[in-house]
């Protein structure tokens, strides 16, 4: 996998990020090249940069993927090795290894994270393409779809090729936190801030039920599935937004989906789009750039956003995300607008989200909540010791990531609070040197780390599972990331995470891209309980040429995304999360024109939302016009039942 650039000269690592802002303007998109001439024989697919006009198309469903090389899941999955003494727990017998037959010669072990970075007992993740034994295998807040994460261009220009997102994706997108890591410490010297999430009212990431009601990706009680299943499930376009012309690249982040409108920013705007139309139905005017945008919103349609008090200009190039506002969505209007000062200074934030009837901030100068209602200060930051809330997750509960200590002797507490007075309700501490933690559901409590980078291909090493009554470890589960391809931008923000969502009592998770039969590749959705940290032997297959995501819960059932191979068009599915069986939802028409509209949009770096036979996909960011094609800021589908 292409190794991330190395920041600007004279930074190392990422910096503290105590340090301040980051700066709000993403880096330029290249050149986008051309379009191979003929589709690639032989290989799987290869998602395209976000910035890149290299566009899909959709299919008629595989008449049932073919089973997966001998050792992808038969017989016995490879165990990897337990923990090394001095992990902090007795030396764990090492099991034997696994004969030939995992697809490969020798199976790879999992590495261990270095001593100190132990946990209770709990066994390294099993392979995740081994069938294990067993069964086949809502909150009130989040949207339609499920929260997206940034899709800021890489700045190394990448071929297009056909077939859906992949690593491709999740490595440009870790590029681009280092990158802006580097230009973070640059951005003290002019102040700055940047960042974004979205969802209908609640992923990664999050989304709405069919209700309107916010629905996270996990959800102590799952309900039942509200999505239906169409009678036929062949999708057309319903409408396209063309990209906003401007002449440098502007953050855009924030998609919501509720049961009467489909709303997104814009260039200092955010505006309400008809679900089925296209036409605008209502715009929020704002004198700068949206920063961040919560990723959950109330039952009534209300969510929040930072954004900045004016448009950047060559000599200001950001004027810091100082400004809070709540919306209300289906009104369109913006209910309030709040600051917090530090002397004469406004503060600027890092993140944002919702949970009850509060708006929660979260920045490396500790953390503050408002009433959304009427915009009342709950808590503001304040001084205590070197500790502070880094940011916070919402949706069922509130839960912050308080950082305490300096950076190499971090240590991280996550803390359920009550988000009307800020009281903590439960901790759990993290172990020393994990450096930054993301929340992928707040009820089940799941946390998501890199423990002491250690992670490979993807940017987590490390799951836990955490009673939010008692802040006691349920459950530790460490994965390797080179087979796992779940991504989290966990430096700032205290929920973002791709390719993960929680329901059932378990986490489920998409696999790296791997050979299938042939010359294909492919990838499987996989389950682990959040009660033992061990596989459920639930599997969903993409099929061969195929990728498959998922968005989010509906009810016990899980809503995925499978981008195709170059000669078909992209497909949502519900996935049953008993039997694991797949229901087709939407079939995207494979006309080339439709293709390559689509293929500019991944799961990984784009905004999903998806809700009664709709599929919304949107940038967050807006960039120069490309000389490869017409951009777009939103392309919709729709099913006719």
């Amino acid at each position: 996998m292409t190794q991330p650039p190395p920041p600007p000269a004279g930074f190392g690592p990422p910096p503290d990020d105590s340090s301040g802002d980051r700066p709000s303007q993403p880096p330029q998109p290249p050149s986008a090249p051309q379009m191979p001439p003929t589709p690639p024989q032989g290989t799987g697919p290869t998602p395209p940069t976000p910035v890149q006009n290299a566009r899909p198309t959709p299919p008629a469903p595989p008449a049932g993927p073919p089973q997966p090389a001998p050792g992808y899941g038969y017989p016995q999955a490879p165990q990897p090795p337990a923990p090394p003494a001095g992990y902090g727990y007795p030396q764990a017998p090492q099991p034997p290894q696994p004969a030939p037959g995992y697809g490969y010669p020798q199976a790879p072990q999992t590495p261990q994270p270095p001593a100190g970075y132990g946990y209770p007992g709990q066994p390294a993740a099993p392979n995740p393409y081994a069938q294990q034994p067993g069964p086949y295998g809502g909150s009130p807040y989040s949207g339609y779809g499920y929260p997206g994460h940034p899709g800021a261009p890489s700045t190394a220009p990448m071929a297009p090729q056909a077939g859906g997102s992949g690593g491709g994706s999740r490595e440009k997108k870790k590029q681009l936190t280092i990158i802006v890591a580097a230009v973070a410490a640059i951005a003290l010297i002019v102040g700055g801030g940047i960042w974004y999430t979205a969802s209908f009212g609640g992923d990664t990431k999050h989304s709405a039920d069919s209700d309107g009601t916010t629905d996270d990706k996990g959800g102590a009680s799952a309900g039942s599935a509200k999505e239906k299943v169409p009678a036929d499930p062949s999708s057309t376009v319903l409408f396209q937004v063309p990209s906003p012309t401007v002449s440098d690249t502007i953050n855009a982040p924030g998609s919501w989906l509720t049961d009467t409108v489909y709303a997104k920013s814009g260039v200092a705007e955010v505006v309400g789009y008809d679900r089925d139309k296209g036409t605008k139905l209502w715009t929020i005017k704002l004198p700068g750039p949206v920063c961040e945008a919560s990723t959950h919103m109330t039952a009534d349609g209300r969510t929040a956003i930072v954004y900045e008090p004016a448009m950047p200009t060559k000599d200001d190039p950001t004027h810091g995300c100082s400004q809070i506002a709540a919306l209300d969505l289906k009104a369109g209007k913006k209910l309030w607008t709040q600051t917090v000062k530090a002397g004469d200074e406004l503060e600027t934030f890092d993140n944002i989200t919702v949970s009850a009837d509060a708006v929660a901030v979260g920045s490396s100068s500790g953390g503050a909540a408002f009433g959304i209602a009427d915009g009342k200060a709950r808590w503001l930051p304040k001084p205590d010791g070197d500790c502070y809330d880094s940011g916070y997750a919402g949706g069922a509960k509130l839960v912050a990531v308080r950082k305490c200590g300096t950076y190499g002797e971090r240590v991280l507490h996550i803390q359920t609070v009550d988000p009307k007075t800020g009281k903590v309700l439960s901790d759990y501490t993290m172990a020393q040197g994990i450096e930054d933690a993301a929340v992928i559901s707040t009820d089940p409590l799941v946390v998501a780390a890199d423990a002491g980078g250690t992670a490979k291909g993807s940017a987590i090493s490390d799951f836990f599972s955490i009673d939010n009554t008692t802040g006691k470890l349920r459950t530790h589960i460490s994965v390797t990331g080179d087979i796992y391809a779940v991504d989290c931008d966990s430096i700032y923000h205290a929920e973002d995470c791709t390719n993960a969502v929680v329901g059932n009592d378990r986490l489920y998770v998409s696999t790296e891209r791997h050979g299938g039969s042939a010359d294909s590749d492919t990838n499987e959705i996989v389950a682990f309980d959040l009660a033992t940290g061990k596989q459920t032997g639930q599997r969903a297959d993409a099929g061969d040429d195929w990728e498959i995501y998922p968005l989010r819960m509906d009810g016990p059932d899980i809503i995925a995304y499978k981008s195709p191979p170059w000669d078909k068009g992209a497909q949502v599915v519900s996935i049953d999360g008993d039997t694991f069986k797949q229901t087709v939802l939407m079939q995207n028409p494979a006309t080339d024109e439709v293709r390559d509209i689509e293929m500019d949009f991944s799961p990984d770096t784009s905004e999903f939302r998806y809700g009664q036979g709709r599929l919304f996909m949107a940038e967050d960011y807006v960039h120069e016009p490309s000389s490869y094609g017409k951009d777009y800021l939103v392309v919709a589908y729709g099913t006719d039942s």
